[in-house]
């Protein structure tokens, strides 16, 4: 399957006029109230407002990203098609405040996160398009990895480690429900589709004879 591209990053792409920049987008919870809270990075300087493909709906949004340069560092991923659960690492920097205060501060269990490249113009330093989604996934396992107190707290020999998965593990998952009434009634109180569900394996049905 071909993917089409805006003309403007087409022909940008073409004449090789192009820098690549790539989006970081996590939503984690309040612990507290339940809230999310969100934050974006972005791998160049300075804090910007960002267009961005939204990889559920295919509309353009836009998102605060802070400039993080190599203080945010993500695991090289391939783009592939099929069933493949993908896992990455993102190393985060002691020295982003805002980072710490969303890995400390908040409830990053299965966090939604979501991984943007985008390419600007070195003329005007702007989006030749919005940025496109690469990565969709959740904080499958995290903080894994706190420096020591020798440590620099930057990039892969120190930080904060999280691991996501890609959605697809989602697919993979067997599901809680069961066959039976107590079930079937959290769906629908009215529901007593399963009611005998947990008897009527020992029934004994009496066909075209008398009942002994």
């Amino acid at each position: 399957m071909t993917k089409s591209l805006p003309s403007a990053l087409q022909a940008a792409l073409e004449a090789g006029t192009i820098v690549p920049r790539d989006f970081l987008w996590l939503t984690a919870r309040n612990s507290t109230t339940g809230a999310p809270v969100t934050w974006g990075a972005w791998s160049d300087r300075g804090s910007v407002t960002a267009q961005v493909l939204n990889p559920f709906t295919g509309e353009t949004v836009a998102r605060d990203f802070e400039g993080a340069g190599s203080l945010v560092e993500v695991g090289r991923f391939s783009m592939v098609a099929g069933l493949a659960v993908q896992a990455i690492d993102i190393n985060l920097s002691l020295l982003s405040d805002a980072a710490m205060s969303l890995l400390f501060g908040n409830d990053l269990r299965r966090a939604p996160v979501e991984l943007y490249r985008g390419f600007l113009d070195p003329a005007t330093n702007r989006l030749v398009a919005p940025a496109h989604p690469r990565f969709v996934g959740f904080v499958d396992e995290g903080p894994l990895e706190v420096p020591s107190i020798d440590e620099d707290g930057q990039g892969t020999g120190g930080g904060i480690k999280l691991t996501v998965a890609s959605q697809t593990q989602d697919l993979m998952r067997s599901s809680s429900a069961t066959r039976s009434d107590a079930d079937q009634r959290r769906r629908n109180p009215d529901d007593g589709f399963f009611r005998h569900a947990a008897t009527v394996g020992s029934w004994t049905i009496w066909w075209g004879q008398a009942k002994e």
